[in-house]
């Protein structure tokens, strides 16, 4: 196996980052989490994690899991409705007895039960990458702050703008997939019932989509499907980032109030990009997990899962391998066919369900 005194760096202490750090540190390695920002990014809405995420971090550590479960809700529900809130269908979620659910739950518990188990030392904040150097038996990140680190191997997992990215596959574009989205959390008690994920559909497509996370709270996301203009191309999110009142009052009244009452601070709106496949995951002692090597559309709730699936995968050959090359080419190999079709399904899903 790879010696475990080999020193490993993570860029980006999202989920798929922190989720790695974990793994490697339990198996003795020496790991270093680099973050940007100068707190922990527990900000965002809610996330439906499907039970493949949820096998995959379970496989890893349990107690994450078990915290996670006792943060949100157990999908119980999927229910389609018409825009006059007529039920299109409806689907019931039953499990065996010991079968880990899917879950609906704020990204904030997710990330927070990621981040718990990890040594206060491991993550340094306020470091935001400038350059990577590789030479013969290493690898050198430099960042912006005047640090560098050293070490054997530089893992990527600073999400669908990456900058490890450009050292591994250069110039890679977004995609837009042609929707302006809005997600949101606010209280409600009456509205979507504990377990209840709702979608509005208007004709081949999602319009909204609402779904409770636990404490009293809902989840709601408001698809628009739009043109970027030429300066808008590339950009996270657009100068107005208003929802248009003519396509708010499509929704049914009891719909409409939930994403009215939300408070501001409470509201995120960005385009939604995905990338093309990459031809490789790694070069030399650099590889990309997560959004950084395979950023999707959210249509199948693969990009949390994916990414936890990579983390597990990475650290699995790194203690079966060898040696660093030969563990991040059967990485390669096992992971690039999967996360290709994840990508190549998602996408065809988003442009299948356009509704004009």
């Amino acid at each position: 196996m790879v010696s475990t005194n080999s020193r490993i760096g993570i860029v980006g202490a999202g989920t798929s980052g922190v989720y790695l750090a974990n793994l490697l540190i339990q198996q003795g390695f020496k790991v270093d989490l680099f973050e940007k920002s100068p707190v922990p990014r527990t900000d965002g809405c809610g996330i439906l994690i499907v039970q493949a995420g949820m096998k995959a971090l379970h496989q890893g550590n349990p107690q994450i899991t078990e915290k996670i479960i006792n943060s949100g809700d157990k999908v119980k529900l999927f229910e389609f409705r018409n825009l006059r809130g007529g039920v299109v269908n409806s689907e019931s979620v039953t499990y065996e007895e010991n079968e880990l659910p899917g879950m609906l739950v704020h990204r904030k518990a997710i990330l927070e039960a990621l981040l718990a188990p990890l040594p206060p030392d491991t993550i340094h904040f306020s470091t935001e990458l400038a350059s990577i150097i590789q030479t013969e038996n290493s690898v050198i990140a430099q960042f912006k702050d005047g640090s560098k680190w050293e070490g054997d191997l530089l893992v990527g997992a600073d999400g669908i703008v990456s900058k490890v990215r450009q050292f591994v596959v250069p110039d890679v574009e977004l995609y837009y997939l042609g929707d302006l989205v809005w997600r949101g959390v606010v209280t409600d008690n009456s509205f979507c019932p504990e377990g209840n994920f709702f979608v509005y559909v208007r004709g081949r497509g999602i319009y909204a989509n609402f779904f409770h996370i636990g404490d009293s709270r809902t989840h709601w996301g408001f698809f628009l499907e739009t043109t970027q203009s030429d300066t808008q191309k590339g950009k996270l999110q657009p100068e107005n980032i208003t929802i248009p009142s003519q396509e708010l009052a499509k929704l049914p009244e009891d719909a409409r109030n939930i994403i009215e009452s939300t408070p501001l601070e409470n509201i995120v709106c960005r385009y939604s990009y995905d990338i093309d496949p990459l031809p490789k995951l790694y070069q030399g002692r650099i590889i990309l997990i997560g959004d950084a090597a395979h950023a999707k559309s959210s249509t199948r709730a693969r990009g949390m899962t994916s990414g936890w699936e990579d983390g597990l995968s990475l650290s699995r050959h790194l203690t079966s391998s060898d040696n660093i090359t030969d563990a991040l080419a059967n990485f390669q190999a096992e992971r690039l066919p999967i996360v290709h079709e994840y990508q190549r399904t998602s996408r065809e899903i988003s442009q299948k369900v356009g509704r004009r």
